[in-house]
């Protein structure tokens, strides 16, 4: 039985409802919408699958010039992918500008779960596209960072 009722075993397992085959998705198709708990300059779209369950998912996140990203953790291991600027990432649980590494379009980085990191939109906008299995987490390591508390 496959994990899709609907689909005979040995097909391919659809990712979207209804989607059982091919899927292809155009830059002028994608939508970007603000995101819970990323910066109010920050815009995700989703691809593939939710996010918010449990599953596999793929969504580009751009990040507007200047914006930053306090340091955070995601439980689940993350795929990155650079899609367009320079994305500048830097590990450990304080946002440490010696810390960062710029990473160019065609990069492929992978942050293991539990990671604490931080971004920085320092020289332009980018956008990097994430693979992962959710639900997506996202954990700040200071609560007073994270833009769905009530300051």
């Amino acid at each position: 039985m496959s994990i899709a009722s609907n689909v005979p075993p040995g097909s391919p397992r659809p990712y979207q409802p209804g989607q059982e085959h091919f899927l292809a998705i155009r830059p002028e198709e994608i939508v970007w919408e603000s995101f819970p708990g990323y910066p109010n300059a920050a815009r995700v779209a989703t691809l593939v699958g939710d996010p918010t369950r449990s599953g596999p998912y793929a969504v580009r996140v751009r990040l507007s010039a200047g914006t930053r990203m306090a340091p955070h953790r995601h439980p689940e291991d993350r795929l990155y992918t650079v899609i367009s600027g320079v994305f500048y990432i830097g590990r450990g649980e304080v946002f440490d500008e010696d810390k960062l590494e710029a990473f160019a379009p065609g990069t492929l980085i992978f942050l293991p779960g539990g990671q604490p990191h931080f971004h920085w939109a320092k020289s332009g906008d980018y956008v990097t596209q994430v693979i992962a299995i959710g639900p997506l987490g996202l954990d700040y390591v200071d609560l007073k960072d994270d833009p769905r508390t009530e300051q």
